[in-house]
């Protein structure tokens, strides 16, 4: 008989309240619940950096979407109302996703990332997607217009946290698990291909990469696969005259004024914003010269409009969510909530550097959102319900 067990019952129940949470198992085996009230340092520097950035972008959204408003609905609310409602529906989603045990996630991991793959085989299926400036990446759900690639990424970082974690499966039995990772990823790619959508794809290609790699896979594996990867983006760039001429235009927007026109404004309106800003509301940019200036491009009126400081605030913002995150990921109770951790983190700061990569005209331009901040319902709720998950993890990290 051990020590413990020689306690009189009420030592044992006195000392049981000083334990971790994620020390016990609940007697279904679905893990500890989550601690009523816990706030942990992480927990609170995520939520107050995504509640930032998701303030600062509905205040935006209102700026740079005014003018298309009045083009489109005579009013220059409506996009702002519509984004108002996503936040809404974002919030609820985060609220949940933090407040339901992250462990019980594990049971949708197949049905969700199913149910979007034949989401996305419905998008490029003749007559059933919407097409908009040549690329076809929506459903129409009534009113509503849903991009199934956003779902996927959540979807497929709960598959892939679910199946490398599963005990009895060590990483180095890789038809176990890198291979149904990399089959699973392969089908997303090979959809993405056919609307096409190349930022989607490195984005994709980054979480499933990264998730493999801290997970320890074989080096010679992944070695493979990265170079599948770049032959993948070269084809899908190089296949066409027009898209290889966009693609390449970042490198230098001045040499060809066509393809490089949205590099050029953007640039532009950064440097119009100077150190302080032109002044919120005041930006020129908007007024028709960027296109897509309330989505792709809206940190170009965030430059202009608040200057050197608030790019820099924002930039700064993502940092410490990455930091944040991985530090979410390192003190994670299990590799299950380590993983989902990780590639939440990879998920947003990706994205995050594609867009702004693009804006600053570093990276070819791909059609990514900004998190948190562009114009896009499917994009902003499904990335606050990955962040509720990040937040859940943090609320029970060591």
């Amino acid at each position: 008989m051990t020590a413990i067990e020689r306690r009189p019952k009420k030592q044992q129940r006195a000392a049981s309240k000083g334990r971790h949470p994620a020390s016990s198992v609940e007697a279904d085996g679905r893990g500890p619940r989550r601690p009523s009230g816990r706030r942990t340092p992480l927990f609170l520097i995520l939520l107050v950096a995504v509640s930032c950035l998701v303030m600062l972008g509905v205040v935006m959204v209102l700026s740079a979407s005014a003018v298309v408003s009045i083009n489109n609905s005579s009013s220059a609310w409506s996009l702002f109302r519509r984004q108002l409602v996503w936040v809404g529906v974002g919030s609820v989603a985060m609220l949940v996703m933090m407040r339901i045990d992250y462990r019980r996630l594990r049971m949708f991991a197949a049905p969700a990332t199913v149910g979007c793959c034949l989401a996305l085989i419905a998008v490029v299926l003749p007559g059933v997607g919407e097409t908009t400036n040549g690329a076809t990446r929506w459903l129409a759900v009534g009113p509503l217009s849903v991009q199934p690639s956003e779902f996927m990424k959540l979807a497929l970082i709960l598959f892939i946290a679910d199946l490398l974690s599963r005990p009895g499966r060590p990483i180095s039995e890789t038809h176990l698990t890198v291979r149904p990772v990399v089959v699973v990823t392969g089908l997303v790619v090979g959809l993405l291909m056919l609307q096409p959508h190349l930022g989607a794809i490195l984005v994709f290609g980054m979480i499933a990469g990264t998730m493999m790699f801290l997970a320890g896979a074989p080096m010679r594996h992944l070695a493979g696969l990265s170079g599948l990867g770049v032959a993948v983006a070269s084809l899908m760039v190089f296949a066409t005259p027009w898209r290889r001429a966009r693609f390449l235009a970042f490198r230098d927007p001045w040499a060809d004024p066509v393809f490089g026109y949205q590099s050029l404004q953007s640039l532009h309106a950064i440097t119009v914003g100077g150190i302080s800003g032109v002044g919120l509301g005041a930006s020129r940019a908007k007024w028709g010269f960027l296109p897509y200036a309330h989505t792709d491009f809206i940190f170009a009126i965030i430059a202009e409009e608040l200057g050197l400081i608030g790019a820099a605030t924002v930039l700064l913002i993502f940092t410490v969510i990455g930091v944040a995150g991985i530090v979410t990921a390192l003190r994670a109770p299990d590799r299950f909530g380590m993983l989902l951790a990780l590639g939440i983190t990879t998920w947003i700061v990706s994205q995050a550097v594609l867009n702004l990569g693009a804006v600053l005209s570093l990276l070819p331009v791909m059609g990514v959102t900004l998190p948190f901040l562009s114009f896009g319902g499917s994009s902003l709720v499904v990335t606050m319900a990955g962040i509720g998950v990040l937040l859940n993890v943090a609320r029970q990290g060591r």
